[in-house]
């Protein structure tokens, strides 16, 4: 398994990226299978119910956990819970390891990903959610851990450059 590992989460989807695979996405539904919006609680049950029993299960530690700046993912009482579980290795607003916002050239998911996943979900223009859903686990299902490594190789190099 390669040492290169990253995550990161916005308000919508949960999804764990390291050159091993990814783990996810997890959408958010309330008990009626509604699409919902996150707030703190349900994000952090999220990381306690989902995130950590699924590194768990790939047997990923010491991994660099990495997050945007977004309400529910900065609560005092989530950056406790992320400080609890990565210790040092939490790159957040409000975290030991502070990152620049809007840095969407520095975040795997933004500059590769969601372009890469957005392209291949849309390709036979899904008229449902369900429908739009599906095609996301399909195409994420089917990413394999070698296009990861080049993304993750690709990521570190940037990194030179702040």
């Amino acid at each position: 398994m390669s040492k290169h590992r990253y995550i990161q989460k916005n308000c919508c989807l949960v999804r764990v990226l390291w050159a091993g695979g990814i783990i996810g996405p997890y959408i958010f539904k309330n008990d009626e299978g509604h699409n919902v919006t996150v707030n703190g609680d349900r994000y952090r049950a999220t990381i306690t119910n989902f995130l950590i029993p699924e590194l768990n299960n790939h047997d990923v530690h010491k991994l660099w956990f990495q997050q945007d700046g977004a309400k529910c993912h900065t609560a005092r009482a989530t950056i406790d819970l992320l400080k609890g579980t990565f210790g040092d290795r939490l790159i957040s607003r409000f975290g030991p390891v502070n990152w620049p916002p809007r840095s969407c050239d520095l975040t795997p998911l933004d500059y590769f990903l969601w372009g890469y996943v957005k392209s291949l979900v849309y390709a036979d223009k899904p008229q449902t959610l369900d429908h739009m859903e599906d095609n996301i686990h399909h195409v994420i299902a089917h990413i394999r851990p070698q296009m990861l490594e080049k993304v993750i190789e690709n990521w570190t190099s940037r990194l030179d450059y702040i």
